[in-house]
């Protein structure tokens, strides 16, 4: 893995909408009001944002959100532009792609951005895109089956057990009631996740993600230039992407082994491994992920996330916190873009009562479509 990207660039400014309910937005309104805050977390002007990238191939009520509606809404007529659609793992590629562009001289700030009105606009889970017909013949619909499956078969194989799980859903429901913006606040214990209702079996409600209203940005600049801006540099250290095409017919495609490529891509560029990260942001859309991207991280064994998260480890205060801001599953559910905004606001020391007292290096994590796309950042304090 070529280190040529190693701290090259750095995330400046980051901003987060309102997040839960937010009646009366839309996906641009919220996705605007996320940038005019990373702009003033930034210190840039407006017109020093000459990189425009958002999540695309997502509709709404007021029609796509791409970089032309977003772009017109705030005005700006970028050098670079482009949308994509990964699901969860938008967040993390944009961001790579930005770094690659500022390399190549093609833009100096970019802005990354998301917005979603699913609670409050109709959107709904019951048939996300990227599943296809193919699997519907064994009632195989939706995201939640797939993680339910993800679950069984680690059960199954390694003896993990749904309090296991459980321990999960306490730990990000424990750190968003320190975060005063998480939609959902009122800590809940191993027995609660139990007496919730099954989604999919083995999977209870607690062990899924939030719907929400919110709209997250993220600028990215070069680390020359973040020297010269308002907040600390966070450096972009580490970067990886892997993806795949299989499903179904391949044995080992619950575990999703690309995943761990990606990561160990960031682990190289960055040249730091497990034992170097301080905090961790993990894509937790269901509580099985978070077992797997820490086997894949190298934290634990195969098979051994089950028992890793016992006792308290993932926890603030713990040997690797996880998810400190509440993750999907509690602060709100934005595709993991809060994960990076989170990320970014612990290498600045700013989380208050959940920050992690020295932490220097973190790891964030995304997934998404069929859980054929992964990536993964290294952020480093600079």
């Amino acid at each position: 893995m070529t280190t040529s990207l190693r701290d090259h660039c750095a995330i400046v400014g980051v901003g987060a909408s309102p997040q839960g309910k937010v009646p009366g937005s839309t996906a641009v309104s919220l996705a605007v009001e996320a940038f005019k805050r990373a702009l003033d977390d930034s210190g840039l002007r407006k017109d020093q944002i000459d990189g425009l990238l958002s999540l695309g191939g997502q509709t709404s009520p007021e029609g796509p959100l791409n970089y032309l509606r977003l772009g017109e809404t705030m005005g700006i007529d970028p050098r670079f532009t482009g949308s994509m659609y990964m699901g969860g793992a938008t967040a993390g590629a944009l961001i790579q792609q930005a770094v690659m562009a500022i390399n190549a001289g093609l833009a100096t700030h970019v802005a990354c951005l998301f917005g979603d009105a699913a609670a409050t606009g109709g959107g709904k889970f019951d048939r996300a895109q990227g599943w296809g017909d193919s699997s519907a013949i064994w009632g195989y619909l939706s995201a939640a089956a797939n993680s339910a499956i993800t679950a069984s078969r680690h059960m199954a194989l390694y003896g993990t057990t749904s309090r296991q799980l459980a321990e999960i859903a306490v730990a990000c429901r424990y750190h968003a009631s320190l975060n005063p913006e998480a939609q959902m606040r009122k800590p809940i214990t191993v027995e609660d996740h139990q007496a919730s209702r099954w989604i999919v079996e083995p999977l209870h409600l607690l062990d899924c993600c939030l719907v929400s209203d919110g709209g997250v940005c993220v600028i990215v600049s070069s680390a020359e230039h973040a020297k010269d801006l308002k907040q600390p540099r966070v450096l972009l250290s580490g970067m990886g992407q892997a993806y795949t095409t299989q499903n179904l017919g391949t044995e080992d495609w619950w575990y999703a082994p690309h995943q761990k490529r990606a990561v160990q891509d960031a682990y190289a560029m960055a040249g730091v491994g497990p034992k170097d990260i301080d905090v961790a942001q993990l894509y937790d859309n269901f509580t099985p992920s978070v077992l797997l991207w820490l086997e894949h991280g190298g934290f634990c064994g195969v098979g051994e996330a089950g028992a890793f998260v016992e006792n308290g480890r993932i926890r603030l205060g713990g040997e690797l916190p996880v998810n400190t801001a509440g993750g999907n599953l509690s602060e709100s559910f934005m595709e993991g873009w809060l994960h990076i905004v989170e990320g970014v606001k612990q290498m600045r020391g700013q989380c208050g009562p959940r920050q992690v007292a020295g932490a220097e290096v973190t790891l964030v994590t995304g997934r998404g479509m069929a859980l054929n796309c992964a990536n993964a950042l290294v952020l480093r304090r600079g």
